[in-house]
């Protein structure tokens, strides 16, 4: 990650050499940031989500150790969906109605949003899982156009967290996989890559679709039905939003999860494999920085998380009767006892 920083450092340092001039013309200006997220501001179930409130205090602070400071150098126009994708065109377009200097959005959907709604606004998407293959960027390196920022490789994930997985529960061979289709963009790319991971360990898959939280009852109770052994839970900001609720459902059914981000653990999950979220958000403030003093986002390089974090909740294997190996549990980056 510090030869990547390094890396795009160097780059930008070029690019906002030229402007210095025309910041001190901007002295006293106060810079309007868009910012759009499918999540909620608040966290119904006290669990906070790394898609809002957790992700937004990480972007804050971000923007508070670079010297901008909300009501004095920025205003900050928010826009949540409230876990209704359908919302996002709407409120993108609202955003660039008051021509803000620049778009954070937050996830593929919103970004996709944010980039069908303006060519010309710079945009810094944050977490988006694959923003080569949803036709965000032209390049990871050069991205073009107006969209640029901390990227979460979700996509290359499926393989490795369907291995762990498998290595918790050596008898598994058919896992059920809870996604949203209501988020069609990003989840289907993810589960594509889940169904090959799946294949090339020997596992059947049995999909599960909740759209919100009045349909994970049935989802839990189909995999019931099919007798699946294991659950994979696609990382998504509705399935953040009740992390608690999933947690207990899985509890209830006694099935070993594997989650797509850490706060589902830290809400009585079994285990997490992914990067660091909050993380993601305080470097999109570093991008804002940029852009803000001359910066284009299309040369800036989309940054890739290189450090993925394994979480382990010890007190839900233990009720679940497992025994986590200690070669994983050696591996762990986090082992939550109670």
């Amino acid at each position: 990650m510090m030869e990547r920083r390094r890396f795009i450092g160097v780059i930008a340092g070029g690019l906002l050499a030229a402007p210095r001039a025309s910041e001190a013309q901007q002295a006293g200006k106060v810079y309007r940031i868009g910012y759009l997220s499918p999540s909620s501001p608040s966290d119904p179930e006290k669990v906070a989500s790394p898609f809002g409130e957790r992700g937004l205090a990480a972007f804050r602070q971000g923007l508070r150790d670079l010297g901008y400071v909300e009501g004095q150098n920025i205003a900050i126009e928010y826009r949540w969906a409230e876990g209704r994708f359908e919302r996002l065109p709407d409120l993108a377009a609202e955003l660039v109605r008051l021509k803000v200097d620049v778009i954070v959005s937050v996830v593929t959907q919103a970004t996709l949003a944010a980039k069908n709604a303006t060519p010309t606004i710079p945009i810094v998407l944050v977490a988006a899982g694959d923003p080569l293959g949803s036709g965000l960027v032209a390049s990871l390196g050069r991205p073009g156009g107006n969209v640029t920022g901390p990227s979460s490789m979700y996509g290359d994930l499926a393989g490795k967290q369907l291995e762990l997985l498998k290595e918790t529960v050596p008898k598994v061979s058919r896992v059920a996989v809870l996604w949203n289709p209501a988020n069609a963009v990003w989840q289907a790319q993810m589960l594509k890559q889940t169904e090959i991971a799946a294949r090339a360990l020997g596992l059947q898959v049995q999909l599960l679709e909740a759209r919100g939280a009045d349909e994970l009852e049935g989802a839990f109770a189909a995999m019931t039905k099919e007798r699946a052994s294991a659950l994979l839970v696609q990382v998504d900001v509705i399935f953040a939003l009740h992390a608690r609720r999933i947690a207990d459902l899985a509890a209830k059914r006694r099935v070993p999860a594997m989650y797509g981000s850490r706060e589902h653990v830290e809400a009585g999950g079994l285990m997490s494999y992914a990067p660091n979220i909050p993380e993601l958000f305080r470097r999109a403030a570093t991008y804002v920085d940029k852009i803000i003093k001359g910066a284009k986002p299309g040369d800036l390089p989309v940054e890739q998380p290189t450090k993925f974090e394994l979480v382990i909740n010890l007190k839900t294997a233990k009720a679940l009767g497992l025994t986590i190996p200690q070669s994983l549990l050696q591996r762990a980056d986090e082992v939550i006892h109670q």
